[in-house]
This record gives C-alpha cells, structure tokens and sequence, in this order.
C-alpha cells in the first residue's frame, strides 16, 4: 500500500473544516441523502474527516490504532440499514469524499505531478478499503436485523392464549417448521409454568397440511408439553389432514385429538372439573 506523506496529513488537518463543507455540499447536492437531515450528515461527514485526520497511516485498517474508525463506520452502517439505506448508499457516502479530498491534494501538489499521482493514488486506496469495512458491517448489520425481524414475527405468529384457569391455547397459523416448532415449544412451555396451567391445547386449523414431519414435530411439542406434567390436546383435525395421517402411517396414540377448538375446549372444561350449559 502506497505511503501517504506527512505534507498530505498535515494538509488534511489544516483543512478539516474546508474538506468538509465542500464533502456535505455535494453529498446534498446528490440527493441521496434526503432521509437525513442536514446537520446531521454533516456531523457525520466531520466526525469521518476527524478520524480520517487523525490516522496512523503507517498501519493498516485492521490495527488497533483504527479501532474508533472502524467502530465509527460500524455504527454508521448500523443506522443506515435502521433507515432503510441499501448498500450502494452506504458505501457511497465514504467514496463520495474522493472529489473533495482529491481535489485538495491536486492543489498542493500542483507542481510535482509524481508525488501528485503517488498520493491520489495512496488516498485512493485508504479509501476503497474504508468503504469496503463498510459494506461488510452493513451487510452484517442488515442480516442481523432481518434475523431479529424473522424471530420477533414468528414470537406474533405463535401466541399462547389463556382460555380458561389452567387451560392454554396455542392457534397455529402457516407450515410449521423446524425454527417454528421450537419457538413454539420455548413459549408454550414458558407460559405453562408462568401460568401453572394443566392443559394446553394446539389447534391446527390453520395449518394447511400435515406431513411426517409436520407430525414429528406435533409430536415433539406434545413430548415436552407431558414432560413439564400438563396434558396435550390437537384440535383442527380436518378430515383432509386425517386421511393424510392415515396415508402416511404416523401414529398419533396416545394423543388426543378433536375436530375443533370448541370440542378441545369442552374436553379441556370437562378435564378440570367444569361443564358448560345453557342459561335458562
């Protein structure tokens, strides 16, 4: 990597506060930018200038030296993505300082085209190499959100209801997958022993089919659910899903089963002791 000469940082550090207007005034200028508000990105513009003016420049990005830089470009990518920015954007406002910067050391060095050449080309690569750390974290970033995004949807697609004293209801919606089930297991388990309830009933209703191991993992759920000294119930058996289960050979004894939540429900009713009528 070509060397910056200390003429050229200390050029940088004269000038901070030109390098700046002249970087957020075209950054404006490209419109870009528009979701940030105007003082805002310039801080972000002056606190990148202050680190950039501040770099050792004699080690490379990874080096410790670069920690407050690489951490600042961390945070910077994990607000975009909160924003809504794609990539492109992100990164483009670390190479977007290239104009400005480079027409600063155009100036200086005006009269000796070799060093001229020498130092665009060492600020080329700093630069490049800044806006690439970027990317990755807001890669990284953007993948942790989605993450999140994904596990707090399937936390709203799989509420536990309290339907009675000691009777839960877990309405299940969508296919049910290996990620899904577990889900299901760690809050239904949990709300059992939070509510101290001695039944819970899984209504499949909304599940659109039933496969092996669609099966395996209702069988699983139902194995933890005895395990923590509650009983299980499936309601939503549709007569679709019963001769699948039939076709596929699994076997559910032991296992009790309605054809809807009602019945689930007056079973559960049943169990505790109660029964339902009419009022007169």
């Amino acid at each position: 990597m070509t060397t910056l000469h200390q003429r050229t940082l200390n050029l940088i550090r004269d000038n901070e506060e030109k390098l700046v207007d002249s970087w957020t005034t075209e950054l404006l200028a490209g419109g870009l930018y528009r979701n940030l508000k105007t003082e805002d990105l310039r801080q972000q513009a002056a606190d990148f200038v202050r680190l950039l003016a501040t770099g050792d420049f004699s080690q490379n990005l990874q080096h410790s030296k670069w920690d407050e830089m690489r951490l600042f470009l961390e945070q910077l990518s994990h607000s975009r993505v909160l924003l809504g920015f794609d990539s492109q954007q992100t990164a483009g406002f670390i190479f977007s300082i290239k104009r400005p910067l480079m027409a600063l050391v155009q100036a200086e060095y005006a009269d000796e085209p070799a060093l001229l050449v020498e130092q665009l080309w060492a600020f080329s690569e700093l630069i490049d190499d800044l806006g690439l750390h970027t990317v990755r974290t807001f890669q990284k970033s953007r993948e942790a959100v989605i993450k999140r995004q994904q596990e707090e949807l399937l936390e709203l697609s799989t509420p536990v209801v309290k339907l009675w004293d000691g009777v839960l209801a877990l309405p299940m919606i969508g296919t049910l997958d290996s990620q899904r089930t577990q889900v299901v297991m760690e809050s239904l388990l949990q709300r059992i022993v939070d509510t101290g309830s001695e039944i819970a009933i899984i209504d499949i209703t909304g599940v659109p089919t039933v496969d092996t191991l669609v099966a395996q993992h209702l069988l699983k759920t139902v194995t933890a659910i005895r395990l923590m000294g509650a009983d299980c119930i499936i309601s939503g058996v549709r007569p679709q899903i019963a001769q699948t289960i039939v076709h596929l050979g699994l076997d559910l004894q032991g296992i009790v089963t309605k054809a809807s939540l009602a019945d689930a429900l007056a079973l559960a009713l049943r169990r505790s002791g109660l029964t339902v009528s009419k009022a007169n």
